[in-house]
């Protein structure tokens, strides 16, 4: 919310604006209260389109559909004038954040929350349609979550089935990625509610696997692939995948109608809670915990109206008197205490509804069906309903997508990595180390700026990484993170080069990548580094005087790389012996038995495959060798230590990036509390690599101009402190401190522990 200005109306058809809540072409949204004390969304049209006839007609349709409507997912309208001199509108007003913002902020929502949200949403589809209407709008935006269940919104340019169109004949009209093809090709007299079937099929597509089902970017390539390619639902769950595409049907006939899809979204084994929320399900069908935080932080938002001007004004709207002031005590929701006690549920600081005399009365103002919504306790007790029980959607919030929130620019990170192939574990912890760090920065206090994070799988693809690097760059994202694999990293790079759009990797080196080298920004140390914690141990903590490498050549480039570099820098300037193992060999026991014979005093293995690095430790053990043994991250898994059969404890690893488990126990529960799990490898630095480019992006003020190639620029020669390790970078190249570049860690049970940078 902000504060109104010196042109803001006193009083709007007898209702007093308190605060703006957003602002576009059409129109004002106020946080407004009518005169007996009720909180209410004020919608006011601006002069120049109230003197447009064709805008009237388009706005009374819009009025007298909202008006018909009824539904516990829908918007109910508190008041409206559609012909006063000013024509306004106001409804119910519920805080909530838009789907948009919660995607946007924590990415793809779990099954249960997405079949409740569907279900929910079908619903009101089905009210809208029974009234002979449709929404023609139906995207993320336009879905307002709340504890007590989604609503939907925004019926300005909903019309009657089979109606003449009030716009041109050729007009797209809706918001392309969640429009139908025959919305796509402008045919008007196609557009039923088989449409806004189409539509739902997107928002839960985007819901359920974080991205859109048409990609993103430009509008005509959008539309394009709306008409004529299959949706891509690789990311959506298998259980909703085949609804999803029923409702993604190209032709309308083959659709599903809204209640068939709200049916076959209700799961008969799941009983929902009396209020029948997304926040509280009796088999855990909730949204997550962060989700429901933000929830409460916006309804304690709400109660924290900023002073209204007291300039005397003439009344806007209609010209009729206006009623009394409120009495006094009504300027304040609830009792000057009220934002105090929201805060404190929010912050999860009273345990039930019961230790708290104002939320008593909050509840008490509730209409029945909402009052335990209060009940919940904690984070999830965030207060739904405030002044006197009126409610409203607090649209979009901050700068998300199709909301009506503040004028802050949004800056998109797009993220490609390898979710569902051989990588998908450093992908998938990437992605969320990326989510969680995108998230903090939303939540921060005073920043000039949104970010949004647009993830795409490239299954580390060639031909899949260079169309996610397109559709980036069509997208005009600030800075793409990823890829994982050299593989994608090749095919994507000079798409990137061309546009000016950083390239961050964060697990991946930069070898073979040399040409994209001033869009490339690499955080990680090279794996020539590898073996500076290897020499270092082995010179000062077991000091050797003969190391053996088992050179592996099934190993590629790293392989060599380590290999030269031990050989270079003798560990306690000792000797330094090379056995090689063929690339089609399996039996690693010569090499071994040679570099014994050689009085060799550590060993380490310079292969990348665990399964090869197994028969090395085997081998090992077998020989009845004790001394050092090293390898490297790309062996440090389970599976080595399975195979190994105990062959592979106190084993040393290499490694460019830290333990997760280890940093900042704020990192850590954030992580559990998000994803249910503890961080897995590369997430810090993911986590990293976002505040890297946030840290830019202020650097350059931040504003809605800054493009792709002046963040490319701006990341050479700053330094951003991680929670993982500094990130700096001159001329583009990044310089870690002697401390900064590697990490050792060992071998013990099932696991592998720290042991130090």
């Amino acid at each position: 919310m902000r504060a109104l200005t010196a042109g803001d109306p006193e009083d709007v058809g007898g209702l007093q604006p308190l605060a703006r809540l957003g602002a576009g072409g059409m129109g004002v949204v106020y946080l407004a209260r009518t005169a007996g004390g009720a909180l209410v969304a004020l919608k006011v049209i601006r002069a120049e389109h109230a003197a447009d006839p064709a805008f009237r007609v388009r706005f009374r349709r819009e009025v007298a559909a909202v008006r018909g409507l009824t539904g516990p997912w829908l918007v109910p309208v508190v008041a409206a004038d559609p012909e006063a001199r000013t024509p306004w509108l106001a409804t119910e007003f519920v805080p909530g954040p838009a789907l948009s913002e919660v995607i946007d902020g924590h990415g793809a929502l779990p099954v249960a929350a997405v079949r409740t949200l569907g279900s929910r949403l079908a619903d009101a589809l089905a009210a809208v349609h029974a009234a002979g209407l449709v929404h023609r709008d139906v995207k993320p935006g336009n879905v307002l979550l709340a504890l007590d269940g989604p609503r939907l919104i925004d019926f300005g340019i909903a019309h009657t089935a089979g109606a003449t169109a009030l716009t041109a004949p050729d007009a797209v009209v809706g918001t392309p990625g969640f429009l139908s093809p025959e919305q796509a090709r402008a045919r008007a007299e196609e557009v039923g509610p088989p449409s806004d079937v189409f539509a739902l099929g997107c928002v839960l597509a985007h819901a359920a696997g974080a991205r859109r089902p048409f990609g993103a970017g430009n509008a005509a390539g959008v539309l394009f692939r709306t008409v004529h390619e299959e949706p891509d639902l690789a990311e959506v769950p298998a259980e909703l995948r085949a609804l999803i595409g029923a409702c993604l049907a190209k032709d309308p006939g083959l659709r599903p109608t809204a209640a068939r899809v709200a049916a076959a979204l209700r799961d008969p084994r799941t009983r929902p809670a009396r209020h029948g929320g997304l926040g509280e399900e009796r088999t855990g069908n909730h949204l997550p915990p962060a989700v429901l935080r933000m929830v409460a932080e916006r309804s304690a938002r709400a109660l924290d109206v900023p002073a209204p001007r007291r300039t005397p004004r003439r009344p806007a709207g209609d010209d009729t008197a206006l009623g009394p002031p409120p009495p006094d005590g009504s300027g304040t929701p609830e009792g000057a205490g009220a934002p105090k006690a929201v805060e404190a549920a929010a912050a999860g600081e009273f345990r039930a509804a019961g230790e708290s005399r104002t939320v008593r009365e909050l509840r008490d103002a509730l209409p029945p069906n909402r009052r335990r919504v209060l009940l919940m306790g904690g984070a999830a007790a965030a207060v739904v309903a405030v002044g006197g029980g009126v409610t409203a959607y607090l649209a979009a919030g901050r700068g998300s997508a199709g909301g009506s929130g503040d004028d802050l620019p949004v800056h998109t990170l797009g993220f490609q990595a390898d979710m569902t192939g051989d990588q998908r574990a450093e992908g998938v912890a990437q992605e969320r180390g990326a989510r969680l760090a995108v998230e903090r920065h939303n939540a921060r206090t005073g920043i000039t700026f949104r970010l949004a994070l647009d993830t795409v799988d490239d299954r580390g693809d060639a031909t899949r990484a260079e169309r996610a690097a397109r559709r980036f760059t069509e997208a005009g994202v600030c800075a793409v993170l990823g890829p994982v694999t050299e593989t994608a990293a090749r095919a994507a790079a000079p798409v990137h080069r061309e546009a000016g759009t950083a390239m961050v990797l964060v697990s991946l080196d930069d070898t073979g990548l040399e040409s994209a080298g001033r869009i490339l920004r690499v955080t990680r140390a090279p794996e020539s580094r590898l073996a500076i914690p290897l020499v270092s141990y082995l010179s000062e903590d077991r000091p050797v005087d003969r190391t053996a490498v088992i050179d592996d050549r099934a190993a590629g480039p790293s392989g060599p790389s380590l290999t030269s570099a031990l050989t270079r820098a003798r560990p306690n300037e000792g000797a330094t012996d090379v056995q090689s193992v063929a690339a089609d060999s399996d039996d690693f026991r010569p090499a071994v038995r040679a570099a014994l014979d050689g009085g060799a005093r550590a060993v380490v293995f310079n292969g990348t495959s665990s399964e090869r690095a197994a028969r090395c430790a085997r081998a090992l053990d077998e020989a009845g060798f004790t001394g050092p043994r090293m390898g490297t991250w790309h062996i440090m898994r389970p599976d080595f230590l399975r195979q190994a059969e105990g062959a592979g404890r106190d084993w040393l690893f290499a490694a460019p990036f830290t333990d997760p488990g280890s940093l900042s126990r704020d990192f850590r529960a954030a992580y559990r509390a998000k994803y249910g799990s503890e961080p897995g490898r590369w997430a810090p630095e993911a986590y990293d690599a976002v505040g890297l480019v946030a840290r830019a992006l202020t650097a350059l003020g931040g504003t809605a101009d800054v493009t792709p190639p002046a963040v490319a620029q701006r990341l050479s020669g700053i330094t951003h402190r991680g929670i993982a390790k500094t990130l700096t970078f001159a001329d583009g190249t990044f310089t870690p401190g002697p401390d900064e570049s590697c990490f050792l860690f060992e071998a013990r049970g099932n696991t592998f522990r720290l042991l130090g940078r």
